[in-house]
């Protein structure tokens, strides 16, 4: 295994010092400066901003600060879906069991006293960075589909959410793509099955590979039917990537002799898109995208029908 504080690694850790005294923020980057990526932040308000925008592997924040104090920043960052996994350890210049005893109620996982010992200080990083390595990686495989190594159901339930009410807020367009491999259970029975292992595994990597925005999502959504979340996508949008989605596909002249549409692998796909409301919910748009997969599929498959939900 990399070592996680080695100088060499092609990824160094990312190092958040929050402290609204220069000094002691200087000490901490002279002590991780050839291990890790450090950066600051001289404020709670700064260190909230910067975790939203970058998500830090570790955080080393000071207990006493004007205006917005560690614990709160802590309570803060915890609170939020989007940094609770997060792990931070608090610096103080207090010996004090008892306020050591909140911290790690709030939620810290160690504790770094003033003045600092730069040996101490960088094997306790060194731990929970390691930690934090590996719970990322647990994380990850329970999150990815362990055949096509997309994302598996799991997480396209939790994205999904996450961008309903994401959209919900900022009243912008979210639109979902089912796909079904056409006539697949023939390609299985024609084939073998390790032969439709493959074909989901290519199927899976091009259309991945055709989701280029950061923030959409390619998922496994069971057997052999694939999901696409496009957030902020109105209709002309996502039928545009849904005929894309249906191309590469047919590009790849996977050989299907038992198919109805042609002599080729093929996909089918509904599409929905909806501005989010509170009377509605994530299901309607997956109800939604469903009754528009079995569209495309009665009209013969190979194809895409869409539909644009409108607010009740």
């Amino acid at each position: 295994m990399t070592n996680i504080l080695d100088p060499a690694s092609q990824e160094r850790p990312l190092l958040l010092v929050v402290d609204d005294q220069p000094s002691n923020i200087q000490t901490l980057y002279e002590i991780f400066k050839d291990e890790c990526e450090v950066c600051m932040a001289t404020s709670g308000a700064d260190a909230i901003t910067f975790c939203q925008t970058r998500q830090p592997d570790l955080i080393l924040l000071d207990v006493v600060m004007p205006e917005m104090g560690g614990y709160a920043v802590c309570r803060h960052l915890k609170s939020d879906p989007a940094t609770k996994d997060i792990p931070l350890i608090f610096v103080t210049a207090q010996n004090d069991p008892q306020e050591e005893a909140q911290g790690f109620d709030e939620g810290a996982v160690d504790f770094i006293s003033k003045p600092f010992h730069a040996n101490v200080v960088k094997a306790r990083v060194r731990t929970h960075l390691t930690l934090k390595l590996q719970s990322d990686l647990l994380r990850s495989l329970s999150l990815t589909d362990g055949l096509t190594g997309v994302a598996n159901r799991r997480q396209f339930d939790a994205i999904l959410q996450s961008e309903w009410r994401r959209c919900l807020r900022t009243e912008h367009p979210l639109a979902l793509i089912l796909i079904d491999v056409d006539f697949f259970k023939r390609y299985n029975d024609h084939y073998g099955h390790q032969a439709g292992d493959q074909c989901l595994q290519s199927v899976a990597t091009t259309l991945e590979e055709n989701c280029t925005r950061s923030h959409d999502l390619l998922a496994r959504y069971g057997g052999e039917e694939f999901a696409c979340i496009l957030p902020d996508t109105p209709l002309e949008g996502a039928e545009q990537k849904a005929r894309q989605l249906e191309q590469v596909v047919r590009a790849l002249q996977i050989p299907h002799a038992k198919s109805d549409v042609t002599n080729v692998v093929t996909i089918s796909l509904g599409v929905a898109v909806t501005i989010p409301a509170m009377e509605e919910n994530f299901v309607d748009l997956i109800s939604c995208a469903d009754s528009q997969l079995y569209f495309a599929k009665e009209a013969g498959r190979g194809q895409m029908r869409s539909h644009q939900m409108i607010r009740k």
